[in-house]
């Protein structure tokens, strides 16, 4: 079974590809408030991450299945694209907050329990699996539409895996 043949039907990504990149290292690790990735690999009708991108930093789409291009220069981190995706597919991390060993990722949420600040939280990969505990550091709703932004410290060296939060209680 090819990759792709395993991403279409498990719907787990198993490797980057045009559509779910990593933004470049050197960007990466200096920009402040940090740098969306958008997980959005099959051609699907739908480009909302473009439309709320005050900056342009997702680039224009030729046609409205193609798959979220950015340009991480103008990307400013405000994850107004991660409260509008509505297959939950945006998130930004921030590589400068904290120390070398922390980052934090801004990750949408529309689950009950809703998250507090100050709460830990269980970090899942992509399969739903517990990786890692974090800390909820901030909650936003962007678009006053129920879907908050929670902005989790997480392990530096597990931001490839984290995709999600769930709250413990």
């Amino acid at each position: 079974m090819t990759k792709d043949e395993k991403l279409f039907n498990s719907g787990v990504l198993t490797q980057s590809r045009p559509g779910a990149e990593l933004p470049p290292t050197e960007l990466w690790n200096k920009k402040k408030n940090g740098l969306v990735i958008i997980e959005c690999p099959q051609q699907i009708p739908c480009n909302p991450c473009y439309s709320s991108c005050p900056t342009g930093a997702v680039l224009p789409f030729n046609k409205i299945i193609d798959v979220p291009r950015i340009d991480y220069t103008k990307c400013i981190g405000c994850s107004l694209c991660v409260a509008t995706c509505p297959g939950l597919a945006c998130f930004v991390v921030d590589l400068t907050y904290g120390s070398e060993e922390e980052a934090l990722m801004k990750l949408p949420y529309e689950m009950l329990p809703r998250p507090e600040i100050g709460e830990q939280v269980n970090c899942l990969n992509r399969i739903g699996e517990v990786v890692a505990q974090g800390k909820v550091v901030d909650i936003n709703e962007p678009r006053k539409d129920c879907t908050l932004v929670v902005h989790v410290v997480v392990p530096n060296d597990l931001v490839n895996e984290i995709r999600a939060v769930r709250v413990v209680k």
